[in-house]
């Protein structure tokens, strides 16, 4: 087809989502080379992408744009081989076993603690937020962390165990206001190292260590923004380990992105920049996957405050660019908000969505009422 023909198309395709090419609204895009639309229709979401790490299109509220694009099912006319390649890939090859589960640490959890710093506020928690009562992503940040430890009854003198701790900041959190002391596993050196000087003078150990060598006793489980990088190959193996280190009358609390739909296709873009060997789980898979090892006391649903946290991450990003720009280039920063807007959106058009499931190993005795 011709550029003018590829052009033509793109404008009909837009229509349907209510998305002008040079119009005047912030959801409008404004072309700078006409190359984009064959990258696009050659590529998909990978092609859009990375069109605009390298300035070829603008557009003044991204998240706004893909929410309309969403919606409208406007991306479901962009599948491309680059598409299902990664499909594929994260159907028949178990990207998240052996050495393959260290490379999201590398790939993104290590690009370095004073971008996420910058960017998550005054705690490095790198997940939705609660904003049932909050005004603003530390508060929000603190009432998740606190939410957890209401949902799993922690009491002074458990032992508790997060899986893929992160920063150390829910251990921190729950050792100093419920008295508990923990071990925390990731797979990023950053975040271990980090995790260990946060943590200091505190009853918590952090290992750089893959879950599946976790084989001890503790009071409580939590797994905060994990999940997603366990893939679905792994996810029995997953509760097992986490039933095996659960006594009978413990609690285990698992907050993760999910898909209410089938299971989720990798989106190449994300695949390649910013979450390698990472798939969201559909709510299918995590059911089969939990059978007969734990009964679900509580599925907690709050995926729209992820677009509230999004946002605050992406003002708290701008807000440093001037600090960050020494160390990143303007391609990593056009990078980061394509990242942002388009999470942003997944979340506002209820594409995907955010669990807490709080499980026990053989249902509580006379039923629980989980704290919200």
């Amino acid at each position: 087809m011709s550029q003018d023909s590829l052009k033509q198309r793109a404008i009909d395709l837009l229509t349907y989502a209510g998305v002008q090419i040079d119009g005047d609204s912030p959801t409008d895009i404004r072309v700078h080379d006409e190359r984009l639309y064959a990258r696009v229709f050659a590529h998909g979401s990978l092609g859009l992408g990375e069109a605009y790490m390298d300035g070829w299109w603008d557009v003044d509220d991204l998240a706004g744009l893909f929410t309309r694009i969403l919606v409208s099912h406007l991306d479901e006319h962009l599948k491309t081989l680059d598409t299902l390649l990664a499909h594929l890939k994260a159907r028949f090859i178990n990207l998240q076993r052996g050495e393959h589960a260290f490379e999201i640490g590398k790939a993104h959890y290590d690009l370095g603690n004073d971008l996420f710093r910058a960017m998550l506020g005054k705690r490095l928690v790198y997940s939705c937020g609660y904003w049932a009562e909050a005004d603003n992503v530390d508060d929000a940040q603190a009432a998740k962390l606190d939410l957890v430890c209401r949902k799993l009854r922690l009491k002074p003198g458990q032992r508790v165990l997060d899986i893929g701790c992160g920063w150390g900041e829910a251990l921190k959190y729950a050792a100093e206001n419920y008295g508990v002391s923990g071990v925390g596993v990731t797979v990023s050196q950053e975040q271990a190292e980090f995790a260990r000087e946060l943590c200091k003078g505190l009853p918590v150990e952090i290992r750089l260590q893959d879950y599946r060598e976790l084989d001890e006793r503790f009071d409580a489980i939590m797994s905060i923004g994990m999940f997603e990088h366990v893939g679905g190959r792994n996810y029995r193996s997953y509760f097992e380990v986490a039933r095996r280190c659960l006594p009978d009358d413990g609690l285990f609390l698992l907050h993760s992105i999910g898909s209410n739909g089938e299971p989720a296709q990798p989106d190449p873009w994300i695949e390649k920049y910013i979450f390698p060997n990472s798939v969201i789980p559909a709510a299918s898979q995590v059911a089969a996957a939990l059978e007969g090892l734990f009964v679900v006391e509580d599925w907690h649903n709050f995926g729209t405050d992820y677009d509230r946290t999004l946002m605050a991450w992406r003002a708290n990003f701008d807000a440093a660019w001037p600090e960050l720009s020494a160390t990143y280039d303007e391609r990593f920063r056009r990078m980061w908000h394509f990242y942002l807007g388009c999470s942003a959106a997944v979340f506002r058009s209820r594409r995907d969505q955010l669990w807490q499931l709080t499980l026990s190993p053989n249902g509580v005795p006379g039923g629980y009422r989980v704290p919200r």
